[in-house]
């Protein structure tokens, strides 16, 4: 397991009248980079006909100026901001994946993965499909475009698509006259819309991306719902509602951004609350309680709020470095550590430091950051984690896809602290994410803890197993005599 990543990030706007959409989704997805920083793409719509842009890299870096002027105006655009789950990198994985059929042109953008994608991408290369990429929103793209030969409509091929497949998937499609939006049974993955006050529509997987852009958020899309936004107005579908939801509570622990409301609960008081349960659960006697930027932040403050220990800065950011728990490769992942975060000596000098993350995960980058403060003349050094051990696969979009390299399944408590150098470390205990937001915890999915999964886990698992097959051909498991 060299890569652990985290969601990707969509959105999509419905305007009233042409006008430069182009801008608006590089703006939202700018808001929603934390969620993806391997590549970025934008389909703008003109009167059905599209226009694209999508490659590697950071949003900032792939759309210049000049590359917005030339997708033009449109009164649709739909984007996406990617890390591979399912799939490697590479400009070809990036999306959104456009497709032009015998019944008019069609952009997709998801945010999830399919359990049951190698399967149906079995199926689709036996009955002749040719993949592009090797990521499953191929797949879903494939199946949408199938069903939209023998449907009456682009939504309705859409349910019929939702029919074949299984697992997360919140999707944006464009078709030449519609926008739709749509969430798996479950609700995995977070997907919302707003309004502008000229009477357009977005739909982002945060809040935060619709606030950047002046839009006023009306409600999170149902888990199981679909809209369809027209120039006749907005139509929704809950024929698939009514199933088991499974919010993944690692939105709320790390992926989301603070200022974002997902379902109703703001992640920063969920973040928050998960450090006051901590201070519960350990009392320790400290002299300051820091966090780890950005996503342990909340968290310390909790945990400094419930214990009466001063919270302080403990790290300055570089804030021009991406996120180090989903850089690519653990090489690189270490040396971002290092340029990163920089201690911030003359409040840790002397002190019995407790240090709040939003995970600990392999262990690698939390050896690191105790170093750091060890090596600023910490005298204790206390880690506390503001989530659960992680010891089981994600098959939803967050990209653990093997318990080999997730340190609490092979070392005891005890064990880690020494391996990172730690005086203690802690976690949040289990039975406590499931009132992060206030409830009681219905409706969470917390399978990367407690290996309790909401479907079926995929018979092949593994991130790379749409990849090119490099070993002799009778031992490829698709191959049939």
């Amino acid at each position: 397991m060299s890569n652990i990543h985290e969601e990707c990030g969509v959105f999509g706007i419905f305007a009233p009248t042409k006008q430069n959409v182009a801008h608006t989704a590089y703006y939202a997805l700018f808001a929603l980079q934390h969620r993806g920083q391997e590549s970025a793409g934008i389909v703008v719509n003109n009167d059905g006909v599209f226009s694209a842009f999508k490659d590697e890299g950071l949003v900032n870096d792939i759309f210049s100026e000049d590359v917005l002027e030339r997708l033009g105006e449109g009164n649709m655009a739909i984007g996406h901001v990617r890390y591979s789950t399912t799939g490697g990198g590479g400009r070809e994985n990036a999306q959104p994946i456009v497709v032009n059929h015998l019944k008019g042109n069609m952009a997709l953008a998801h945010n999830g993965n399919l359990v049951n994608s190698y399967e149906l991408r079995c199926e689709l290369e036996n009955t002749g499909a040719i993949f592009h990429t090797t990521s499953d929103t191929e797949v879903i793209s494939y199946i949408i475009t199938k069903e939209r030969l023998t449907s009456g409509s682009i939504e309705a091929a859409v349910l019929r698509a939702v029919d074949r497949m299984k697992g997360a998937f919140s999707l944006v499609v464009m078709s030449p006259s519609k926008l739709i939006a749509l969430r798996d049974p479950h609700g995995f993955r977070p997907l919302c819309y707003g309004v502008r006050d000229d009477g357009a529509y977005a739909v982002a997987s945060e809040t935060c991306a619709l606030d950047s852009i002046g839009f006023t958020p009306i409600r999170e899309i149902e888990p199981g719902e679909m809209l369809v936004f027209t120039k006749n107005g907005v139509t929704s579908d809950r024929s698939h509602c009514g199933g088991e939801k499974a919010l993944c509570v690692f939105e709320f622990l790390y992926v989301a951004r603070p200022d974002s409301v997902i379902e109703g609960h703001s992640v920063h008081e969920a973040r928050k609350q998960a450090g006051r349960f901590l201070a519960k659960q350990f009392k320790i006697d400290a002299d300051i309680v820091v966090g780890v930027p950005d996503s342990g932040l909340d968290a310390a403050y909790g945990y400094a709020l419930e214990s009466g220990i001063p919270y302080g800065i403990g790290f300055i950011k570089n804030k021009y470095i991406g996120r180090t728990f989903i850089a690519p490769g653990q090489e690189a992942r270490e040396d971002l550590v290092r340029i990163k975060l920089n201690v911030l000596g003359s409040a840790i000098r002397g002190k019995r430091v407790i240090l709040v993350d939003d995970s600990i995960v392999r262990g690698t980058t939390s050896r690191r950051i105790v170093t750091l403060l060890r090596d600023a003349g910490a005298t204790e050094v206390h880690m506390l984690s503001s989530a659960p051990k992680f010891l089981n696969p994600c098959y939803y979009g967050t990209d653990i896809d093997s318990r080999e390299n997730l340190i609490a399944c092979h070392h005891s408590t005890e064990e880690i602290a020494e391996i990172i150098g730690a005086d203690s470390v802690g976690y949040l205990d289990l039975d406590k994410v499931a009132f992060l937001t206030g409830g009681d915890g219905t409706g969470l999915c917390k399978a990367c803890f407690d290996g309790q999964y909401p479907t079926e886990t995929p018979a092949v698992g593994k991130k790379s197993r749409f990849e090119r097959w490099d070993r002799p051909i009778s031992e490829n498991p698709k191959f049939k005599e």
